[in-house]
């Protein structure tokens, strides 16, 4: 028997990764080169097309724990960000083009993964699969996967940063630090007086493109990916109490903080290229380069990508899937990334490893894995799984999903701690009862279901 993965972004790349380690041959399908999209610019496996940042890897952030988590099951994509990685203070950022090349050649090179360039356009009741086309899911697949589903997919707008040349930046102007000094990596800072911040807001809010003509859909936006205009537009300040925070940070020309700052970040390992942090935008090309050279040390940068804007597609995945991710209606069907709902390139990752595992597990007549809500993974599956479908929102991984510490604890610090410890240990313990690796699949069919965990709607 073999399993087929749609999609080589990075939820389908770690589903391939972990069902092939298992034992199980893979048919991994992705449509670039063959079929473009409106945000890719390469055809290799898990290109990251909005920021190179996969979030903070401290274990007192909600995204670092899931990272302790993931690396625990064993993830080929943490792997590659290690492999990477670039200075960005707490965070785990990569350069682009060696992450993607590390899961492209391991993928590649992997023995029992058949890697396929081609459009994937029908789904097989009978087939083992995992569905991870991501937040671009081609038109045909999508209106494919709209017929199971029997209902319009949700959407939300995307938006990416640009990226520039550090050589084309004035270092007289801009200074190097990262917020509170913490972390090893530096960020570049151009600093704002007030009255350079102000120009700058009328500007952004006033540049063609700043208002979205998409037919009132403007509010299928994720909140945590705004385009930096959409922000501006909601008051003068919110940028200043958003991306261009300038807390824990000191000009060292003035010995003061400055009334607001852009945050450049690294963005490959030669230290040449940097994108603007926060600065997503769906601004016309033209006018990206105007009011971005506006900021102080930017005024001669050279883009060598402007910003982006994309329809991202999820599902309303409460309606018809478990915390196993298993489509209920469909048992041999598993899906995975940003599709089901989740947001965040960690998050989209950690969804396919669950995926590659579980239908591994349901190949070979096993029990699924199923993770307590004690742990930030299990806390996310539970929510995608049984959220109330009319009102559901793309989530990241943060504390206010997972379950509670049982006393009250004051110090947040102390109390995130206590439970990123109690999360590992709960990973541990769940994962005792995985077998081993090598074990061959089996020829029954199955469906792997919880009831006391999952009640389809």
């Amino acid at each position: 028997m073999r399993a087929k993965v749609i999609g080589g972004g990075l939820a389908g790349s770690e589903a391939a990764w972990q069902l092939a380690r298992r034992g199980i041959d893979v048919d991994l399908y992705e449509m670039r080169p063959q079929v473009s999209t409106q945000a890719h610019h390469t055809d290799r496996l898990a290109e990251l097309v909005c920021s190179n940042s996969l979030g903070s890897f401290g274990m007192g952030n909600a995204s670092g724990l899931l990272k302790a988590e993931m690396r625990k099951l064993g993830s080929l994509i943490l792997q590659a960000a290690d492999h990477a990685q670039v200075p960005a203070g707490g965070a785990l950022a990569v350069d682009r083009d060696r992450f993607a090349a590390f899961v492209t050649e391991a993928i590649a090179n992997h023995p029992r993964i058949t890697l396929h360039r081609e459009e994937y356009h029908s789904l097989g009741v009978d087939e083992f699969t995992v569905i991870a086309t991501g937040p671009l899911t081609s038109e045909a697949l999508g209106e494919e996967l709209r017929r199971h589903t029997g209902e319009e997919h949700l959407h939300f707008y995307d938006a990416a940063a640009p990226i520039l040349t550090l050589e084309s930046l004035d270092m007289d102007k801009i200074f190097r630090q990262a917020r509170y000094d913490k972390g090893e990596g530096e960020y570049l800072n151009c600093p704002m007086t007030q009255e350079e911040y102000e120009a700058f807001w009328h500007a952004l809010t006033e540049a063609e493109g700043a208002v979205l003509h998409l037919g009132g859909e403007e509010k299928h936006f994720f909140e945590g990916c705004l385009p930096a205009e959409v922000i501006a537009r909601r008051g003068i300040e919110t940028l200043r109490f958003g991306p261009m925070k300038p807390v824990g940070l000191t000009d060292p020309r003035t010995g003061r903080r400055p009334y607001a700052v852009v945050q450049l970040r690294q963005d490959n390992v030669a230290g040449d290229l940097y994108n603007m942090v926060g600065f997503q935008t769906q601004l016309k090309w033209g006018e990206q380069k105007r009011v971005f050279q506006m900021i102080p040390g930017m005024e001669q940068a050279e883009f060598v990508r402007l910003g982006v804007m994309h329809r991202n597609t999820y599902l309303a995945s409460p309606a018809f899937l478990d915390a196993t991710l298993q489509w209920r209606e469909h048992p041999n069907w598993f899906v995975a990334g940003q599709l089901i709902g989740v947001e965040g390139y960690t998050e989209s990752t950690a969804a396919g490893l669950i995926a590659g595992i579980n239908l591994a597990r349901a190949m070979r007549c096993e029990t699924p894995l199923i993770l307590p809500r004690t742990t930030m993974l299990g806390s996310l599956l539970h929510y995608v799984s049984h959220a109330d479908p009319k009102s559901f929102q793309p989530m990241n991984s943060n504390w206010g999903i997972i379950e509670a510490w049982p006393v009250k604890i004051r110090d947040k610090a102390q109390r995130h701690q206590l439970q990123a410890e109690r999360s590992l240990a709960d990973l541990e313990a769940a994962m005792a009862g995985e077998v081993a690796l090598s074990t061959p699949p089996c020829e029954a069919r199955f469906t792997l279901r919880d009831p006391s965990v999952n009640q389809p709607r």
